[in-house]
């Protein structure tokens, strides 16, 4: 069966999940500070190059993820495969990632902040008893409000803005947010939709997406 295209629908973000090769996690400098700082330096390079606004991520053992709004359809398959390139470059191995990249269309009002939530705590994949908010090579502290240094190149999505009228507001609500975490529903459907490509929200949203999406936005019909 011939694998469909990237999923794009201009104006919408993308939830974005790609896992490292085990030969990239038995590296010795694979998962170094270093190596992971590197890793956000080039996130934050490369998406202003591609005109890609980042509104949150995570980088660590579990993978890269994201969550970005790209300007065009070439924008994130620019910046993950300059990820891979850069890496590959600097670790002189080859291929970094187990494949091509995976993303998802979340519906927003209903699955953005969701979304943040599972970008956010994907490094506990690696760690559980890791804090979410002490993994420096995300975006969590910065929308927690903990970090002294916020990354000042996350474009705060508009759900994000949505909770509350103050940077403490919106701080302390995302905060609770993540200490309560997504429910194992939720959780599911991201991972499916992530895995399957596919937008991720109500049939409604499904509907009103598709005469602009690049292809179809939901499983084909069986039979």
């Amino acid at each position: 069966m011939a694998r469909l295209p990237r999923l794009y629908v201009p104006g919408q973000a993308q939830l974005v999940h790609s896992t490292f090769s085990p030969t990239l996690l038995s590296h010795a400098e694979g998962m170094l500070p270093s190596t992971l700082d590197e890793l956000v330096n080039w996130l934050r390079e490369e998406s202003a190059r591609n005109k890609v606004q980042v509104h949150g991520f995570s980088i660590s053992a579990a993978g890269v993820a994201l969550l970005a709004t790209p300007n065009d359809a070439t924008g994130l398959p620019q910046v993950m495969q300059a990820l891979g390139r850069n890496l590959a470059a600097m670790l002189r191995t080859g291929s970094v990632f187990t494949g091509r990249y995976r993303s998802a269309i979340p519906e927003p009002g209903a699955w953005i902040l969701p979304a943040l939530i599972w970008v956010d705590q994907l490094a506990q994949l690696a760690q559980p008893l890791l804090d979410p908010e002490t993994w420096r090579w995300s975006s969590c502290s910065t929308l927690t409000g903990s970090s002294l240094q916020p990354l000042g190149w996350i474009a705060f999505h508009k759900d994000y803005w949505s909770l509350g009228n103050t940077p403490f507001d919106r701080q302390a609500h995302y905060r609770s947010m993540l200490a309560e975490g997504n429910t194992r529903a939720q959780q599911d459907e991201i991972k499916q939709a992530i895995r399957g490509q596919w937008a991720l929200g109500s049939q409604a949203f499904i509907d009103t997406l598709e005469p602009m999406a690049n292809r179809r936005l939901q499983p084909g019909q069986r039979g």
